[in-house]
């Protein structure tokens, strides 16, 4: 009896190991599902508006069901702090970061040691300087969505004149620029009827007279922009920075801005001034607000900037290194989607992927 009850207990002994030696394997085989679960880290620069919470809950989405473990960092719009999380994700021994970058200069030496720590880094959302040794940028086609939304608002004014203000995100943004000359050249554009490529010239041209004096102008086209604000990309600073260039400004004719929220602030600031029959006009964003108010009349049009779009092709490129062994050298500097200007015309074909 009691020899049985050895074997017995042996015999559970046995069970345990094999089932616990089983479960050991099960992490081994690298391919993210079923296999070793990777460790990747999205270091964000801030999740303060609805697009930036988007992005890190579509990439936790999109990761998460590639089986892999997705730390997040956010960096509240610090570039100190932003470096520091960085560090930590190396020192943690991440198998590839997600970076969405407060500007592009300063992350440059996160990036490179990483890098140089065998960590491969897929910017999401906001480009960085060419110094990075980074895998891509993902984002959406910034200078495409500007431009179809100016070819959009110049057929719509036609010869009439534009007196508008921008608003801007951050000075010196990669992303921020693009969309706000795509604009500016898209306007130009239509209204003139020169080629692309003149238009983009010309836009150029604009742009430096803007950072040059704070004002603008392109008397052809009847366009002038006559202040510029800074808005963090945010609804409360949008409100901010649009207040005294309205008041400065009551015969505005247009509001452009490089996204959604910055002109819903600005959108409270013309109410607020009593300013009715302005036109919005964002470069890039698509926000599900913004959608709404493109269907009832009151925004004319948006880019279209969806994170599911960006996070999903960003999870497709990090599951092609670590899953698939792809060289992270062997990508182009830039990944983007497919650009568009949504409208009240077609507003209904890309609200699902609104945020």
């Amino acid at each position: 009896m009691k020899a049985r009850k050895i074997m017995l207990v042996l015999a559970l002994v046995a069970v345990m190991l094999v089932t616990a030696a089983c479960s050991g394997d099960s992490n081994s085989s690298g391919d993210g599902k079923g296999g070793d679960t990777f460790k990747v880290g999205f270091a964000i620069k801030t999740q303060d508006s609805p697009y930036f919470a988007s992005l890190v809950e579509a990439v936790k989405d999109y990761a998460g069901k590639e089986g892999w473990k997705v730390t997040v960092l956010d960096a509240n719009g610090n570039t100190t702090k932003e470096a520091e999380n960085m560090e930590t994700f190396i020192a943690q021994g991440m198998d590839l970061i997600f970076l969405d970058a407060i500007e592009p200069d300063s992350i440059v030496p996160s990036i490179n040691k990483a890098a140089e720590a065998g960590i491969p880094v897929i910017n999401l959302d906001s480009g960085v300087a060419e110094e990075a040794n980074d895998v891509t940028t993902v984002y959406s086609d910034n200078k495409q969505n500007g431009r179809l939304v100016g070819l959009a608002y110049a057929k719509k004014m036609g010869d009439e004149e534009i007196i508008s203000i921008v608003l801007s995100g951050a000075k010196g943004n990669v992303a921020g620029t693009e969309r706000r000359t795509g604009l500016f050249a898209g306007i130009l554009e239509g209204k003139l009827g020169v080629s692309e490529d003149e238009a983009w010239d010309l836009a150029n041209d604009l742009d430096k007279q803007l950072a040059s004096t704070g004002k603008a102008s392109n008397a052809d086209a009847k366009f002038s922009v006559v202040g510029q604000g800074w808005g963090a990309w945010t609804r409360e600073e949008g409100l901010n920075a649009a207040e005294d260039l309205i008041t400065a400004n009551p015969n505005l004719t247009t509001v452009l801005g490089e996204n959604d929220q910055m002109l819903f602030g600005a959108m409270t600031a013309l109410e607020n001034a009593n300013l009715s029959n302005i036109d919005i006009v964002a470069a890039a964003d698509g926000a599900i607000e913004a959608y709404d108010l493109i269907k009832e009349g009151k925004y004319f049009a948006t880019g279209e900037n969806s994170p599911f779009k960006v996070a999903k092709l960003g999870v497709e490129i990090a599951k092609e290194i670590l899953v698939d062994g792809k060289d992270p050298e062997s990508y182009e500097e830039i990944t983007m989607t497919q650009p568009a200007a949504v409208t009240q015309d077609n507003v209904d074909e890309y609200y699902d992927f609104g945020f």
